[in-house]
């Protein structure tokens, strides 16, 4: 009969509203249930950013802490819950790229395996390739917007700043620069 209340336990199905309730009270059954159920999701986000299971794993972890930890800073009322989780996900992915050691680690990488077996091979990621080749038939204005944003994952409101122009401007070129990349293939 225990075995059947605990597994009754694991079935259980929380509402939004039910689960962040039980998670703001540190409920730990409700905790194991947001893991098992939001885990994959939020490691779907992680993994295109970083391109590194290892760190990807870490950041997964990492994610879930600050979701224990920041529980109480979620407010219903400006989106819901899975949203708010995805923003600590991509924001500690983009952090892990922007840090010092991450982009050190990276330099010194040793070359694995599929190096060698592809070597002289013409087999290449020709979608990436033809996308960026497309790109630099753009202004140079338009280029370099494109790349931090859809190539390096930046914000708008962070181009804004590193390019310190306004965040209009910003907007405005990278529609311009939709409209051209769609005007060049013929979309």
């Amino acid at each position: 009969m225990a075995g059947d209340a605990f597994y009754m336990l694991l079935q259980k199905k929380y509402t939004e509203s039910e689960l962040t309730t039980l998670l703001k009270q540190r409920d730990e059954t409700a905790f194991a249930y947001l893991y098992d159920n939001y885990g994959g999701a939020l490691n779907a986000v992680i993994m295109p950013i970083v391109k590194e299971e290892a760190s990807a794993c870490d950041i997964l972890q990492e994610v879930f802490v600050r979701i224990w930890k920041q529980i109480d800073n979620y407010d219903e009322s400006k989106g819901r819950l899975f949203t708010w989780m995805l923003n600590i996900a991509r924001n500690a992915s983009i952090d892990l790229l922007r840090s010092k050691n991450f982009r050190n680690s990276q330099q010194n990488l040793p070359l694995n395996e599929t190096v060698y077996e592809n070597a002289g091979s013409s087999n290449t990621d020709t979608n990436r390739i033809g996308l960026r080749k497309l790109v630099q038939e753009l202004k140079s204005e338009y280029r370099s917007l494109v790349d931090l944003h859809y190539f390096q994952g930046f914000t708008q409101e962070e181009i804004s700043k590193i390019m310190d122009i306004p965040l209009g401007t910003v907007k405005t070129r990278l529609r311009s620069s939709l409209q051209q990349l769609r005007k060049i293939v013929n979309i």
